[in-house]
């Protein structure tokens, strides 16, 4: 990995006490700081980069970004002067690297006349803008009901097994704003090889159009590395956003690795556990991630954070997803019943949400009947899972005329909405004409959450109904 202290400083110790995992434990320091940039120097082997952790008197807590086998008491370690540091810029798009910003793809490192510290530096709260503007992502299921905006951090909860990663490749291949600059960064963390390889097929035409970053750990990496790479994603995207006038979407998966990634470092350095063994840190060193996005004022660029996790056991209650839903804006959740009946994504519209989607839809922004059109379909799903739940208590023939036509609401809200391939992006007129589609099923009485004006417009009175 570049950094701007690849330099030897005048003294390197060679007294190493301890090695705990990634973890190397360096006695009779003197002048080190926390978060600075360590070189590692085995007896024989290439040279290893590492960062201070803690330092306690005269010993220094190194992690090893390489990890710590085949080190031994003659390795030498030497400290720089300032925290890690990349270079950051354009250089970076249509770059392929590994979780620690090597390049993977064939060519040549990273070169800039900047440098930025991969720990970031906090937004200045009344320098802050609201979210506001939508990214469009293609996927009618998010893009109609759970609009995502300019600067939002929006999770998606996941279950093992189900296809967040393809989602989230998907999404990062799709993305986009109406007619301004726009950049993905893409870090994927504790991927097998042949995830790694199916997100770089199917990100492949965004990179070779320049706006794609992709950074990409693989689960045989050292843990340490997991810990490292969304840092340098975010970096990479404060200066493409803030610097060079973009608005940035970074899709980070798996949240979940990273956090296992974590609780292993924090159990090698000796840390008194917290729930389910993660640190007690877990909160802020999560919020330290998801913060990093938003909108500057006076800057025309973003920072869009789509994280994506799993919850293990698809219990919402476990640490990463609790923590990261108290941090974040709303959530996307795929459901392993609407997987089970074929639909792809299969996104649970009831349990999902974006609480900034006023700020990135309606009149000005995407369509005027953006937002009372999907109010009605959330009320429609709504009423056809109460209808649902009464077919399996008393069986579908003891159902009245109405619930009937909301369970051929759902029907229809899957196929025609909810439901398309991992290959097609939809644009918001059609994804929204769809959305109608399905709503017509229901009789116009029905569509109280629709102006009437709107109603009038698409539908007019059926022989036998009242006018809403």
């Amino acid at each position: 990995m570049t950094t701007a202290t690849d330099r030897w400083p005048p003294v390197a110790y060679t007294d190493i006490a301890e090695l705990r995992g990634p973890l190397a434990v360096v006695r009779g320091v003197a002048r080190v700081g926390f978060d600075v940039v360590a070189t590692v120097a085995p007896a024989s082997g290439p040279v290893r980069h590492g960062v201070v952790l803690e330092v306690d008197r005269e010993r220094a807590v190194v992690q090893v970004l390489e990890g710590t086998a085949g080190l031994d008491s003659a390795t030498a370690v030497a400290f720089g002067a300032e925290p890690m540091r990349i270079p950051v810029g354009d250089a970076w798009l249509g770059r392929a690297c590994n979780g620690r910003g090597d390049p993977v793809d064939g060519g040549p490192p990273i070169l800039s006349d900047r440098w930025a510290a991969v720990a970031g530096a906090p937004m200045n709260p009344t320098h802050r803008q609201p979210p506001a503007d939508p990214v469009l992502t293609g996927v009618s299921a998010i893009d109609a009901l759970t609009t995502l905006v300019r600067g939002q951090k929006l999770p998606v909860f996941s279950t093992p097994g189900l296809p967040h990663l393809q989602l989230a490749t998907q999404v990062a291949a799709q993305a986009n704003v109406a007619g301004e600059p726009f950049c993905v960064v893409f870090a994927g963390m504790g991927l097998t090889h042949t995830d790694a390889a199916f997100v770089r097929d199917a990100l492949e035409g965004r990179a070779a159009a320049g706006d794609l970053v992709l950074l990409v750990n693989t689960a045989d990496d050292p843990v340490i590395e997991r810990v490292l790479t969304p840092r340098l994603a975010l970096t990479v995207a404060e200066d493409l956003a803030f610097r060079g006038g973009r608005h940035v979407l970074v899709v980070m998966t798996d949240m979940t690795s990273y956090a296992e990634a974590l609780r292993e470092v924090s159990a090698a350095r000796g840390e008194l556990p917290a729930r389910r063994a993660y640190p007690g840190y877990l909160y802020s060193d999560l919020a330290s991630l998801y913060e990093r996005c938003g909108r500057l004022r006076g800057r025309p660029g973003s920072v869009t954070v789509l994280p994506v996790l799993t919850m293990p056991g698809g219990d919402i209650t476990h640490p990463v997803p609790d923590l990261t839903g108290y941090i974040t804006e709303g959530q996307v959740v795929l459901s392993p019943e609407v997987h089970a009946r074929g639909v792809y994504p299969p996104v649970d519209p009831l349990s999902s949400l974006s609480r900034l989607m006023r700020h990135g839809a309606g009149p000005g922004r995407t369509r005027a009947d953006h937002l009372p059109l999907a109010a009605q379909v959330m009320s429609a799903l709504a009423r056809a899972r109460q209808a649902r739940e009464l077919a399996d208590l008393v069986g579908p023939s003891a159902l009245g005329d109405m619930d009937r036509c909301y369970l051929s609401f759902a029907d229809a809200c899957e196929r025609d909405l909810l439901d398309q391939r991992p290959d097609e992006g939809r644009d918001l007129t059609t994804t929204l004409e769809r959305a109608w589609r399905a709503l017509l099923v229901l009789p116009r009485r029905e569509l109280v959450a629709l102006p009437a004006d709107l109603v009038d417009a698409r539908v007019s009175d059926r022989p036998g109904e009242e006018a809403p």
